[in-house]
Formats: structure tokens, C-alpha cells, sequence
């Protein structure tokens, strides 16, 4: 997984609230296991007319905010079905950190196992970022992960709170498997008493 220390990118607004998973990424993408090639589902149903044409109104659409890294959301942002697809859709778009007042519990914690950066904010903070992400392609953000900390365009910051286990698996590119594998050394210890002491095993 790769390491999130430090990014710097456009913010993309999107003043919605309970963006549900299905929004997110529609279920006529969820035929595939694989985590590649879903950034062209990533808000399919907004960003597509039925025809298959671009809708010009939708954010990610707008020549400022095509390469977006990050979302500022309005609250409750992943709710609705448990699907690993969202955040895998988001991550292959680019998208990197995903900042809202609340997400839903599984969304959330799905993130960090796919290199994305949930930051939950207060209603008056997001508000700030809601109005430095409608700049256009002036709406560059720098999330610092080391200091906890969002810099706006203006130069002004916030700093945010995370749990030190979630941060440190982000910093360093940690996911499950990553992590059992820090413990390879243990596991082959374990293994070669237990084949010791039960041999019939």
C-alpha cells in the first residue's frame, strides 16, 4: 500500500450529505474483484448521462477538478452498504483523503486499508474547506499526516485528531497483510515448536 505522509492537491467540493456507497460507486461495477480500473464508476451516476456523455454539471467533470486528490463532503459520507469497492474507486481516480464532519464506520475504516485519509472535522472547519475547495483550480490543499494538519490556499490551517494506530499505518503503507507480515518472524517461530512439539500435527 502506499505511504500517505504528505499531499498536496486540488480539493473538489461536494455539498452533499449521506453520499452513500452506492453513489459512490453503482453496483453495475461491483462484478469485478479487482481494484484496478473502477475510477471510471467513481460517481458514475452523477458524472454520466444516460447516453454516456459527460454531465458538465457535476464536479469531477470541470476542467479545475479533474485531477482532484482530494473531497470535502458534506456529513455522513460513505453510508448505506459495507461495499470495499467505494474506496477502491476512489483511490484509483486519485483520490487520496476524503474530509467530512462524519463517515459511516465501515467506509471509514475501509479507507485507511486502501491508502485513503478520512479526516473528520467540525461543521465550522468544514464550512472554511468548503469555501477554499469552490476556488476552482486555486483550491489547493496540503494535508500534512506527520503534524495532523490541512493548509489552505489563503496559508491558513487546521489541525485534526486520528488514532495513533490508524496514522501509523498510513505513514508507513501498512495494510492487513503488511501487518501480519511484520510479524513474519514470530509466526515461523511459533510454527517450528508447534511441528516440534506435535509432530503428528
Amino acid at each position: 500500500m502506499e505511504k500517505f505522509v504528505k499531499l498536496t492537491g486540488v480539493a473538489a467540493p461536494l455539498p452533499v450529505v449521506n453520499v452513500d456507497t452506492d453513489m459512490i460507486i453503482p453496483k453495475d461495477y461491483l462484478k469485478t474483484i479487482k481494484r484496478t480500473g473502477l475510477g471510471k464508476g467513481l460517481f458514475a451516476e452523477a458524472r454520466y448521462n444516460e447516453d454516456g456523455s459527460e454531465n458538465a454539471d457535476f464536479v469531477l467533470n470541470k476542467p479545475a477538478y479533474r485531477s482532484a486528490k482530494i473531497i470535502v463532503a458534506g456529513d455522513n459520507f460513505g453510508c448505506g452498504s459495507s461495499r470495499e469497492h467505494a474506496p477502491w474507486a476512489l483511490a484509483d481516480f486519485g483520490i487520496r483523503c476524503v474530509i467530512s464532519t462524519s463517515f459511516a464506520d465501515i467506509f471509514y475504516n475501509n479507507c485507511f486499508k486502501n491508502g485513503i485519509l478520512p479526516i473528520i472535522v467540525s461543521p465550522e472547519q468544514l464550512e472554511k474547506l468548503m469555501d477554499d475547495a469552490e476556488r476552482g483550480s486555486n483550491a489547493v490543499l496540503t494535508v500534512d499526516l506527520e503534524k495532523q494538519e490541512i493548509t489552505g490556499p489563503d496559508g491558513g490551517s487546521i489541525t485534526f485528531e486520528l488514532d495513533a494506530f490508524k496514522r501509523h499505518c498510513l505513514l508507513n503503507g501498512l495494510d492487513d497483510i503488511s501487518l501480519t507480515l511484520e510479524k513474519r518472524d514470530n509466526i515461523a517461530t511459533y510454527e517450528t515448536r508447534l511441528a516440534a512439539e506435535r509432530p503428528w500435527a
